[in-house]
């Protein structure tokens, strides 16, 4: 029997499980409710049918992969959690580790379906070892398990030496004595086995009804700009500015002693005598000069406001049909 990653065999699949999508679920045990670890992959047969679930144990069992059987799991939309039935941190420490599908065969799956056909139970708080008490190892016998392989077998029993101060005991479900079945690797078919490949309907068939809900957002948008800016204007602008201007005025006159004899000392001719009077007017000198006339503040406020919408919505309501005398109840 061949096995193929999920999206090896068909990249138009996602991680769905019976309906349910169990992308980023986490893997829990149902015993105890331990977090088991997280889901890496999902394998499926040569037909598309879903065989393993391909866990990281994570902190569980540090960084060990391991397959768990889909017929093993029960899935809890509400909490996204899928729940590995009557897993076990001991089942996990014996499953063998998955790194590469190509060494997934027969025998390696082998392995694998007989951890799991072996139920184990957490033995009572008072039965558990005190990692106080000093047991001498020739004191710790190996469970009694149910006849395996010599490899198992001795694994089971170095792993209970070695770990018997640090882990609670388990001891095996009393079993009746009854003649079990024999696989072989030329006839053996998952339908052998459906507690390990055959997810229990019952568990899993759920029915969704969805409605429709009306949420409102709000989006910023532009709807209009208002732009500020000057220019200059040129107009004539008259200004009086008062100037004097210097005069010269000439007078002759008439002396009263008209008579009087000077002598030639004072009476000098010449031609060159000359009075000089300089005259000075004011001009005026005009300059331009910028000065703030007035300012302008731009500001804006955020005026509030209520829009009303409506819209159609659906949802979806449960339709019964009773044939015959049955009585329904609805919760």
């Amino acid at each position: 029997m061949v096995l193929f990653r999920l999206n090896d065999f068909d990249t138009t699949f996602h991680k769905d499980v019976g309906g349910h999508s169990i992308e980023n679920y986490d893997i829990y045990s149902d015993i105890r409710n331990d977090k088991v670890g997280s889901i890496k992959d999902l394998l499926v047969d040569e037909s598309g049918n879903l065989r393993y679930l391909v866990i990281d144990t994570g902190f569980w069992v540090t960084g060990k992969e391991v397959l768990l059987p889909i017929g093993r799991c029960r899935i809890d939309d509400s909490n996204r959690r899928i729940y590995a039935k009557g897993l076990t941190k001991e089942q996990v420490e014996y499953l063998p580790e998955f790194d590469e599908l190509e060494r997934v065969n027969y025998d390696y799956e082998e392995r694998v379906r007989r951890v799991y056909r072996t139920s184990l139970v957490e033995a009572p708080l008072e039965n558990v070892v005190s990692l106080d008490t000093e047991i001498p190892l020739e004191a710790s016998a190996p469970l009694e398990l149910p006849p395996m392989n010599n490899e198992i077998q001795r694994e089971r029993t170095i792993h209970r030496e070695v770990s018997a101060y640090a882990e609670p005991s388990f001891r095996p479900i009393p079993e009746p004595v009854v003649a079990k079945p024999v696989y072989n690797h030329d006839t053996y078919t998952y339908h052998q086995e459906p507690d390990l490949y055959q997810m229990n309907e019952q568990e899993h068939n759920t029915l969704k009804l969805y409605e429709e809900r009306l949420i409102a957002n709000k989006q910023r948008v532009k709807t209009g700009e208002v732009t500020v800016g000057k220019h200059f204007e040129t107009e004539t602008a008259r200004i009086s500015v008062p100037v004097e201007k210097e005069r010269v005025i000439v007078e002759r006159t008439i002396p009263t002693d008209t008579n009087k004899v000077v002598s030639n000392k004072e009476a000098t001719f010449g031609n060159k005598e000359v009075i000089r009077m300089p005259i000075y007017e004011e001009t005026p000198d005009i300059q331009k000069q910028a000065v703030v006339r007035e300012e302008v503040k731009v500001t804006k406020f955020v005026e509030q406001s209520t829009v009303e919408a409506q819209e159609q919505v659906r949802r979806e309501e449960l339709d019964i049909n009773t044939d015959g005398d049955v009585k329904n109840r609805r919760s």
